[in-house]
């Protein structure tokens, strides 16, 4: 598996250089009976890791790969580009939203479907913190639309791909991913023995599309200041080959029902990875290029989790395993009601409080929403991780 390199102005950097840590290399050999002959579905296909995890399966020989993204151009290319690496795969590319269920549905009957990699979702935190509508439309209705579906048709294995900021989140968009979390696990309670249900979590993927790493190198190379949130702001790291690494790994040893992650080592310190990139440039940090600290943005938090209690977590080799919890169905299903209701009033509060209610833990970190953590306080709390 290659990793791309990144050449800006007149520097070169990998992102393996900034993990603070050896690359993660897995023996993927038994990924390639899951795949092989197989119908795979995969959503957010045109995403940085959706098309990098298209051409993995595509080299596993699979009966028909099937993408779906709502990013015409990003999807016209990859097309292209799989048509010419994999002429003898059958591609199936599909333009399509994941939030319509109609559509959603029309790709289902027609495809016996047995894997399904899910990494359609909206992922920046700041962004989605003004738009909670969209995060909660598309992370979790979206996911219930997909999920729900692969129950009814039987689909083998549901692959979800999840991130640290669902563990006790501060922001819209870790909530909604958490949310998504508990539907799967919620599913994976009420139709035992169906669809195998399988959560990868995710650290901070360097080198995908708006990521920091990408934003720093841009910076660099007009000469600064990078900016960085907090001089203490920390995260876990990983590359674009690793998050690839994991979902086929996962969906090769896993029998469902678990979050699985990576052992990525101890999070790293932003500033280290800005100021690491400054040098690799042939620069020095606060002489030739000026590192300005800007504060944390809504929703961002110091550092981030994997897991809520590490004891949880079982290590099998370089990944840990964490069992589904027993959700209550009864909460559930009224936590999705209540959503759908709160969507349908076009309120941003009524969304959020929602969230709330439902992830006890979700703490606002520097957003409006923080308000409503103050209000909830004696109030009756519905949970369903527990």
């Amino acid at each position: 598996m290659q990793t791309p390199q990144h050449t800006y102005a007149s520097f070169t950097f990998r992102p393996e250089d900034l993990l603070g840590r050896e690359p993660i290399v897995l023996d993927l050999e038994n990924a390639i009976p899951e795949i092989h002959g197989r119908i795979v579905m995969i959503t957010g296909a045109a995403g940085t890791i959706g098309s990098e995890l298209a051409a993995q399966v595509c080299a596993y020989v699979p009966a028909t790969v099937i993408l779906v993204d709502q990013a015409e151009t990003a999807l016209y290319e990859l097309d292209y580009q799989l048509r010419q690496q994999f002429p003898q795969t059958d591609i199936s590319c599909h333009i399509a939203s994941i939030t319509d269920a109609l559509r959603m549905a029309e790709l289902f009957s027609r495809n016996n479907i047995h894997i399904i990699f899910h990494t359609a979702a909206y992922k920046h935190v700041p962004f989605m913190e003004r738009h909670p509508y969209e995060a909660i439309k598309t992370n979790i209705f979206g996911t219930e639309i997909l999920a729900d579906l692969a129950v009814s048709y039987r689909v083998g294995k549901f692959i979800y791909i999840s991130t640290d900021k669902s563990v006790r989140p501060a922001s819209v968009m870790g909530a909604t991913k958490r949310f998504a979390e508990l539907y799967l696990q919620y599913l994976s309670h009420e139709y035992p023995g169906q669809t195998q249900f399988i959560i990868t979590r995710f650290g901070n993927v360097l080198g995908s599309n708006g990521s920091f790493l990408i934003r720093f190198a841009q910076q660099i190379r007009e000469g600064g200041p990078v900016t960085v949130t907090d001089p203490l702001a920390q995260r876990y790291l990983m590359t674009v080959a690793e998050a690839c690494q994991l979902v086929l790994q996962a969906t090769a040893t896993s029998d469902g029902s678990e979050i699985l992650t990576f052992d990525m080592g101890k999070p790293v310190r932003i500033a280290d990875v800005a100021r690491k990139m400054i040098r690799l440039a042939g620069l020095e940090p606060g002489m030739d290029i000026l590192i300005r600290f800007t504060g944390l943005r809504p929703g961002e938090k110091l550092s981030e989790e994997l897991n809520r209690d590490e004891s949880e977590a079982t290590p099998t080799g370089q990944l840990r395993a964490v069992r589904f919890s027993g959700p209550a169905e009864q909460c559930m299903r009224y936590a999705m009601s209540a959503l759908q209701k709160a969507l349908d009033s076009g309120r941003a509060e009524q969304m959020v409080e929602v969230l709330k209610m439902v992830i006890p833990e979700y703490i606002s970190a520097n957003s409006p929403f923080t308000k409503l953590d103050d209000v909830r306080a004696g109030q009756p709390v519905l949970t369903t991780d527990r």
